[in-house]
């Protein structure tokens, strides 16, 4: 699973694996044991992972979630270390150390919550989508130019 194909649904808790659309909006399947399905429409809010961004004091103004999750990945395999009663000193100083440059002003602690919610979430359901596949890519596009 990649995170094109993970969506959130704003006011609903989790993730949902997108599985198709349908007539009157999109199916999603959500991320955990239940695996109950919901068909949304226009009214909801969806947003796809892959759209969704970290702000950041640099140049581009924004990090890819992807990227922000697969340097958590490497970084902590799963134990992030932060305690469910954490402060929220504890937990900018966490973002702090996997993403310098984030902008203190526009990312409250609750976006560091729930990114840490859906990193637990992706890493129990879908591990293969936090494997950074950059390495991969740049190799075969490598070898298909020396053909």
């Amino acid at each position: 699973m990649e995170f094109k194909e993970i969506a959130t649904v704003s006011g609903k808790p989790g993730l949902y694996k997108v599985l198709k659309p349908s007539r009157s909006g999109v199916i999603l399947e959500s991320m955990d044991e239940k695996k109950s399905k919901l068909v949304v429409g226009g009214s909801h809010r969806v947003s796809i992972l892959s759209e969704i961004s970290i702000y950041t004091l640099t140049e581009e103004g924004a990090a890819p979630l992807e990227e922000v999750m697969t340097t958590i990945e490497k970084e902590f395999q799963g134990d992030t270390g932060l305690a469910k009663d954490a402060d929220n000193d504890e937990y900018k100083a966490f973002l702090k150390h996997i993403l310098p440059e984030f902008d203190e002003e526009r990312v409250y602690v609750s976006d560091i919550k729930k990114l840490i919610s859906w990193y637990k979430i992706i890493r129990k359901y879908a591990p293969e989508a936090l494997v950074d596949n950059s390495e991969g890519k740049e190799a075969s596009e490598n070898s298909e130019g020396e053909n």
